[in-house]
């Protein structure tokens, strides 16, 4: 005997989601290709019963049963244009501005037809800003290395500063974009400050990570070698023993000043030459964003508690995470050289 519950439950589940002008394309490319339909539903993420109704409706030459759409290709232009002037406005601000156009169409219409386009609500991509200078030096620096071996790699000690807020569920305004457009200029955002933060200094190689130092102050020069001294030279004899490495980190003001360089001469550590404003070649940007994710659902209610939460989160990171990171340097730096010293995706 068939419940009232299995009745309705069976009804939602026959019901498939109507696919996306971009999903419907994908299956009909992937069935030209020979893909299975078992194949074709997890790649384009939809029901298998979906793939099928739209194959044989395609094959039997059957359109779509259902109401005509209220709006012409002429609309769908407009609303493209107003998408892609403010890629940052919310859905109810994109209805209104298309609606004074002329257009009749609801809210939940507006989202749809902004679906069908290839538009979708992702959290934005940060880049940063390089001028030509900085470009032709990060090429250059790039062609240098660009036959370095992982065993050299494996060498370099990566270090960098990096700021964890109280808070991690706020990320910010999202963006509209299509597929591939992750990096296009009006997709990305600027950093943003939170005043409830601690600042973190860490280093890592491609086996392990080194000891963290919460920083307390601004980091000056003589900050940064008290660092230095209680805390990368243990990293060093904690990752390497007595073997050789070369120590990376980037062209902070503290870190360039002419009293570190000399620090590091006295100790007779040889520095990785490293090009401006680039955390997208230096792989420790990607550890400090595994240890976010990893945290993503603390929430610590003070200074103390997120130090520990930190230290903790850091202690999970393994070997394997680490020679992985560090085994992508070959692949940064012929990114960069096809961007022609231009910021690539981290």
């Amino acid at each position: 005997m068939v419940s009232r519950f299995d009745s309705v439950r069976h009804t939602i589940m026959g019901k498939t989601a109507d696919l996306t002008t971009v999903q419907k394309m994908t299956i009909d490319t992937l069935k030209m290709e020979g893909k299975t339909q078992k194949v074709i539903a997890k790649e384009v993420g939809c029901s298998q019963s979906s793939v099928s109704k739209h194959i044989n409706r395609e094959a039997k030459g059957r359109k779509r049963c259902g109401r005509k759409e209220c709006t012409s290709k002429r609309d769908k232009r407009a609303l493209e244009r107003i998408v892609k002037q403010n890629r940052f406005k919310n859905v109810g601000e994109i209805h209104k501005e298309w609606t004074v156009a002329g257009v009749s169409a609801s809210r939940s219409t507006t989202h749809r037809r902004m679906q069908d386009m290839g538009f979708s609500c992702r959290i934005p991509r940060v880049k940063p800003l390089l001028n030509k200078r900085q470009r032709q030096k990060r090429l250059a620096w790039a062609q240098d290395k660009k036959d370095w071996t992982a065993a050299e790699w494996s060498k370099v000690m990566f270090s960098d500063e990096s700021k964890f807020c109280m808070s991690f569920g706020n990320q910010g305004p999202r963006v509209w974009r299509k597929t591939g457009e992750a990096q296009n200029p009006r997709c990305l955002k600027s950093s943003v400050k939170f005043p409830q933060s601690v600042m973190v200094w860490g280093a890592m190689s491609s086996a392990a990570v080194g000891p963290l130092c919460f920083l307390k102050t601004r980091v000056n020069a003589a900050v940064y070698q008290e660092v230095l001294e209680h805390f990368m030279l243990p990293a060093a004899d904690q990752l390497y023993g007595g073997d050789d490495f070369i120590f990376q980190h980037d062209l902070a003001p503290a870190h360039s000043a002419k009293s570190t360089s000399t620090w590091f001469k006295d100790h007779g550590i040889p520095l990785l030459d490293w090009p401006a404003n680039s955390p997208d070649l230096n792989p420790i940007e990607n550890l400090w964003g595994i240890v976010k994710r990893k945290m993503r659902d603390a929430r610590p209610n003070n200074a103390e508690e997120l130090k520990a939460t930190i230290k903790a989160t850091w202690a999970l990171i393994t070997p394997e995470e680490c020679n992985r990171l560090v085994d992508s340097m070959p692949r940064r730096i012929a990114a960069a050289i096809q961007a022609k010293g231009a910021a690539t995706k981290y």
